[in-house]
C-alpha cells in the first residue's frame, strides 16, 4: 500500500542560498533541478505545494544597504526583486518536470507573473498547480521566513517546511559548538524563549498564533521533504503541541 501524506497543503520555505549550490551565490541548474524533483514527490503524494522563496544567492539587503549606502527599505525592494527572478528560476524547472505552476507576486508586475490575492493562491492550489509566492510582503522589513508563516496562515496550510543546510533546531549553532545538540520538538514558547535564530520571531509568532507547525529539515537527504509528509522524522518540529 502506497504511503498516505499526513498533511493536505502546506507551504516550503527555501532560501535563496539553496538556489545557488556550493558556489553560494547566483544560479545552479542542477541544484535547482534537484529542488524541482524533491518538489515533484511531494505534488506526487497528493499534497497541494505552495513555495516561498528567498533572495540571498542574489542579494541581502541588510550588508548591502550598508556597502551602497542606501537606505534599508529600498535595499530591502532590491531583494524582493531577487526573489521573483528566483522564482522564475524554479517556476521553469517544475514547468520542465511537467507540473503546472503559478508564480504570484505581492508586488504588481502583471507581464512578469500574477499578482498575489488569497483566493486565486487556493484556487490554483486546489486545481494541482504549485504557487510559489515572490516579492516578500510587499513591504520592507519582513523576512521571508514571515512570508512563509503569513501565507501559510492566508491559504490555510497545515505545515511550514523550512528546508535549510540545517538538519533541525539545535541549542546553539552546530557548527560553531560542537556542544550543541538538536531538538526533536520544540514548543513555539521554548523557542521563541531561548531566542533561536533559525526562523525571525515574528515568523514564529504567527504560525504560533494560528496553531501551525514549523518543521525544519535539511536539504543534503532530497528524500527528506517528502517523508517529512509522511510524518516520518526528519528534523525539528516548532509548535504542534
Amino acid at each position: 500500500m502506497k504511503d498516505q501524506a499526513i498533511y493536505k497543503r502546506v507551504v516550503l520555505k527555501l532560501s535563496g542560498e539553496a538556489m545557488a549550490g556550493a558556489p553560494g551565490f547566483g544560479f545552479d541548474p542542477d541544484t535547482i533541478n534537484s529542488l524541482a524533483l524533491q518538489v515533484q514527490n511531494v505534488v506526487n503524494l497528493g499534497v497541494e505545494v505552495a513555495l516561498v522563496v528567498g533572495g540571498g544567492n542574489i542579494w541581502r539587503g541588510g550588508s548591502g544597504s550598508k556597502r551602497l549606502n542606501i537606505p534599508r527599505a529600498e535595499a530591502d525592494y532590491m531583494g524582493m526583486l531577487a526573489t521573483v527572478m528566483n522564482g522564475i528560476a524554479l517556476q521553469g524547472a517544475l514547468e520542465g518536470l511537467g507540473i503546472p505552476v503559478r508564480l504570484q507576486s505581492s508586488i504588481e508586475m502583471l507581464p512578469v507573473c500574477e499578482t498575489f490575492t488569497r483566493r486565486s493562491a487556493i484556487h490554483h492550489l486546489e486545481k494541482g498547480r504549485v504557487v510559489i509566492f515572490v516579492a516578500g510582503t510587499g513591504n520592507p522589513y519582513f523576512s521571508t521566513d514571515t512570508v512563509a508563516a503569513l501565507r501559510a496562515a492566508e491559504i490555510g496550510a497545515q505545515l511550514v517546511v523550512k528546508a535549510t543546510q540545517v538538519d533541525g533546531v539545535y541549542t546553539a549553532d552546530p557548527r560553531s559548538d560542537s556542544n550543541a545538540v538538536r531538538f526533536s520538538t520544540i514548543s513555539y514558547a521554548e523557542y521563541l524563549a531561548r531566542e533561536l535564530q533559525v526562523l525571525d520571531t515574528c515568523a514564529i509568532a504567527l504560525c504560533m498564533e494560528n496553531k501551525i507547525p514549523v518543521i525544519v529539515l535539511s536539504l543534503a537527504n532530497p528524500k527528506n521533504i517528502a517523508l517529512a509528509m509522511l510524518g516520518k522524522d526528519v528534523g525539528t518540529v516548532i509548535g504542534g503541541e
